[in-house]
C-alpha cells in the first residue's frame, strides 16, 4: 500500500462533494477494478464466526474477489492461510471440515501440510533440487488473522493496522454488549443484483422506513417521526399528548412486535415475552417520560429474564448510558450490526462485480453455557426476491436492485445526500477514496473510527 498519494494514479469519479455521490462509482468496471486492487486487499474482512471453528483441527473457507482463506484453529489459537498449494498452486480446501489428524493434503500431487501450515510430506523429494524444498519456503503462506465479536477477520495486507486500531473505539462499546458470547441461530445468504455498495447504503439510515417498511411506521410512527420530522407521508404522528400512556405504550410494544416478525435476531422473541408482561405497570402521566421509563424497566427485565435463563446478559440499562450504540454500527468495510436489547443482527456483504454481490444475515443472541445450538455452518441460500426470507430484508431486497438499475437512467449524475441523516454514506465513500488514492493507512484507520456511531449522522471533512 502506498505511502501517500503520488504512488497511485487518480481513480475515476472521485467524491469532490460529500453531498454528491457520482452514480458511476456503483457500476463503472474500471472503478470497480480498483476497488478490488487498492481496497479490498489492504481491509480487515470478516471471516467466519468463531463457533463455526469450535476445535483443534477445524477449519472454514472464505473467499472473496478470488482471494481464498483457510481459516483454521489450532492448539495455539486461530490461525489463518492463503489457501494454495505450494507446489503449482492448487487450492487445498474448500468448505469446511476438520484436519486434526490428515492435515490438508493437495489433490493434485500429494503434497501435504498439518494444521500450523508446516509442509509435512513432498511426493518424490529426491526429483527436485534442493534450493525447492526449503522448509520455509514450503509452509503455507500465513494470512494476518485477528479475533473480535465472535469472528475471525482477516487482512491481507500485513502493513495494515490492527483490526482494534482501524474499527476504533466502537469495537469495545458493542463487545461489552456480550457480542463476542453470542451464537448464530440462523443464516440467510442471497445474490443481490447490485453493486455491493449500494446493498450497503441502503442500511446506513432510518430514512427509508417509512416508506419501504410502513408496518413499521404504521405500528410506531413516533419513531421516525421523531427523527425525521411529522412530515413524512401523512402516515403518521408524534406521541400524542392526548392519548392514555396505555395507548402510547401498546405502540411501543406493537412496534417491536412487527420489529422481531420482520427481522428475527434484531428483536428477540424472548425480549417481546418480556415486554409483553409490563404493559399495565405504573409510569409517569407525561407521555415521553413513560416511554422512557417502559423502555428502561423492559432492559431490566430482559437482563433479568436473561440471567435467570443462565444467558450472560450484560446490564443494559448501564450498558445504555456508558456505552451507547446506534441502531446500526459498521465494520469497514463490508460488516454491520444491529443491536436491540440481548440480541443483534448481522449482515455481511461480498462484491461479485461491478453490479452483484453476496448478501448474508445472521440472528445472533445469548444461550446459557453448555446449551448453545450446533453451529451454523451454512446459510439458507434463497434468490433474492423469495417470499421465505424475513419481511424486513424482503423489503429491502425489492428497492435495492431497482436502485441498482436507476443508477443508469439518463440525466442521473449523483445521489443527493441529507447532510444531517445521511453522512454515513458520504463519509464512507470519502474513506474509499482514500484506499484508491493510497492515503496513508493509519489516516484511513483514524478517519474510520468516525464511521463509530454515525447511522443517521451528520457528513464530516475526513481530510482524506
Amino acid at each position: 500500500m502506498a505511502e501517500g498519494n503520488t504512488l497511485f494514479s487518480p481513480a475515476p469519479f472521485p467524491v469532490v462533494d460529500s453531498e454528491r455521490i457520482p452514480s458511476q462509482r456503483y457500476y463503472d468496471e474500471e472503478f470497480y477494478r480498483l476497488e478490488c486492487e487498492r481496497v479490498w486487499p489492504h481491509v480487515w474482512q470478516m471471516a467466519c464466526r468463531q463457533e463455526q471453528i469450535p476445535n483443534v483441527g477445524d477449519w472454514i473457507e472464505y473467499s472473496n474477489l478470488g482471494k481464498s482463506v483457510i481459516v483454521v484453529r489450532t492448539r495455539d489459537g486461530v490461525k489463518a492461510y492463503h489457501n494454495a498449494c505450494r507446489h503449482r498452486g492448487v487450492q487445498l480446501a474448500e468448505g469446511h471440515g476438520n484436519c486434526e489428524v490428515q492435515g490438508f493434503t493437495c489433490p493434485f500431487h500429494g503434497w501435504r501440510w498439518n494444521i500450523d501450515g508446516k509442509n509435512t510430506f513432498v511426493y518424490g523429494r529426491h526429483i527436485f533440487s534442493e534450493r525447492q524444498l526449503e522448509q520455509a519456503d514450503l509452509n503455507l503462506v500465513p494470512c494476518r488473522v485477528e479475533l473480535w465479536g465472535g469472528c475471525v477477520f482477516i487482512n491481507h495486507d500485513d502493513n495494515a493496522p490492527s483490526f482494534r486500531e482501524s474499527i476504533g473505539p466502537v469495537a469495545e462499546r458493542l463487545e461489552k454488549y456480550g457480542l463476542d458470547q453470542m451464537r448464530a441461530e440462523w443464516c440467510y445468504s442471497t445474490v443481490l443484483p447490485a453493486n455491493w455498495k449500494t446493498a450497503m447504503e441502503a442500511f446506513m439510515e432510518g430514512y427509508h422506513v417509512m416508506r419501504t417498511h410502513p408496518q413499521l411506521h404504521h405500528a410506531n410512527p413516533s419513531l421516525t417521526n421523531a427523527r425525521y420530522g411529522p412530515d413524512t407521508g401523512g402516515l403518521g404522528r408524534t406521541i400524542d399528548p392526548r392519548a392514555t400512556i396505555r395507548e402510547n405504550i401498546l405502540a411501543q410494544f406493537r412496534g417491536m412486535e412487527v420489529l422481531s416478525e420482520g427481522m428475527a435476531g434484531m428483536c428477540h422473541a424472548k425480549d417481546v415475552e418480556t415486554a409483553r408482561r409490563l404493559l399495565d405497570v405504573d409510569l409517569p402521566d407525561d407521555p415521553m417520560q413513560a416511554i422512557q421509563a417502559w423502555y428502561g424497566m423492559v432492559a431490566n427485565q430482559v437482563v433479568q429474564d436473561g440471567r435467570a435463563r443462565g444467558e450472560p446478559t450484560p446490564d443494559l440499562c448501564a450498558m445504555a448510558a456508558s456505552d451507547p450504540v446506534n441502531a446500526v454500527e459498521f465494520i469497514f468495510p463490508h460488516y454491520f450490526l444491529l443491536p436491540f436489547l440481548s440480541s443483534f443482527a448481522a449482515y455481511r456483504i461480498r462484491p461479485l462485480g461491478p453490479e452483484s454481490c453476496l448478501f448474508e444475515i445472521w440472528s445472533l443472541t445469548l444461550f446459557p453455557e453448555g446449551k448453545e445450538p450446533p453451529p451454523v455452518m451454512d446459510p439458507v441460500v434463497l434468490p433474492y426476491d423469495s417470499q421465505e426470507f424475513p419481511p424486513i430484508p424482503r423489503q429491502d431486497y425489492s428497492n435495492i436492485p431497482l436502485q441498482q438499475l436507476g443508477l443508469h437512467a439518463t440525466g442521473f449524475q449523483f445521489m443527493r445526500l441529507s447532510k444531517e441523516i445521511e453522512g454515513l454514506i458520504g463519509n464512507y465513500q470519502q474513506i474509499l477514496d482514500g484506499y484508491l488514492k493510497g492515503a496513508p493507512l493509519e489516516k484511513l484507520a483514524q478517519a474510520q473510527h468516525k464511521l463509530g456511531g454515525n447511522f443517521d449522522g451528520p457528513i464530516y471533512d475526513l481530510e482524506l
